[in-house]
């Protein structure tokens, strides 16, 4: 008798890239090889086209990306939730795994602006997160700026 496979839980880490369409290929992709669940992290990191901004204007820009990003991957049966963190990307990763440490993670997919515009590849921040929390790092990088799009 077969026992059932115990499903797979991704951490995606995003935030200018949450209406990504290379996110969305992703997580389809996730739910193709079985059963899992996703827990979306998106960093309250301000917003670079803005010159000022305070930590109450990063989260709400944050949040709101994060409510559609959630409803998107509902609307494709995902089992889904998420939060905002730290503005710091790796605080957030740690504060993430350590808040949900009795449901680990199997993985965490980092999805990041291109090259140029990306601070996040700038800091080499897939390799960090990889040592740090010793899971599989799948590094997605968008197309475009997806958030200068509105979206």
């Amino acid at each position: 008798m077969e026992s059932p496979s115990v499903p797979r839980r991704y951490l995606v880490v995003a935030n200018q890239t949450l209406g990504g369409e290379h996110l969305t290929r992703k997580i389809r992709a996730c739910m193709a090889l079985g059963p899992c669940s996703f827990h979306v992290l998106a960093p309250a990191s301000h917003p670079h086209e803005q010159a000022t901004w305070d930590e109450d204007q990063a989260r709400g820009v944050a949040r709101d990306r994060l409510d559609a990003a959630l409803a998107r991957f509902r609307s494709l049966g995902a089992d889904v939730d998420g939060q905002v963190g730290a503005a710091s990307p790796i605080d957030a990763i740690h504060d993430t795994i350590r808040e949900q440490r009795d449901r680990p993670f199997d993985e965490v997919i980092l999805s990041t602006l291109p090259p140029g515009a990306s601070r996040w590849l700038k800091l080499d921040l897939p390799h960090r997160v990889e040592r740090a929390v010793n899971l599989p790092v799948t590094l997605l990088i968008a197309e475009h700026h997806p958030a200068a799009t509105g979206a």
